[in-house]
């Protein structure tokens, strides 16, 4: 079983779906439990947004199909949660 807590993801899609539309795609895969979905840029063609997924057992293979299947492409997963808790990152002196 998974133990993915939480996904950020880099993806590239159409003007339609909406994010709206994708976040309520994403966020009845099952081990989600809530999608933030942001947008970075907008082209003539192209939305560039940021999804942060979060849950107790997240499937990436079920999050990657439903974004395939609404037009888009993952460019990158940008970072993952895993393990029986989230784990915040902490700040150091060198992130400054």
């Amino acid at each position: 079983m998974s133990e993915i807590k939480r996904l950020v993801l880099d993806v590239l899609k159409p003007h339609h779906p909406s994010i709206i539309d994708l976040a309520n795609r994403l966020s009845v895969v099952e081990g989600v439990s809530g999608v933030n979905c942001t947008l970075d840029e907008v082209d003539q063609e192209t939305e560039s947004i940021k999804i942060t997924i979060e849950g107790v057992a997240i499937n990436y293979e079920d999050v990657e199909e439903v974004i395939i299947d609404s037009g888009a492409v993952i460019h990158s997963v940008d970072s993952v949660s895993a393990g029986k808790k989230l784990v915040e990152e902490v700040e150091t002196p060198q992130d400054r």
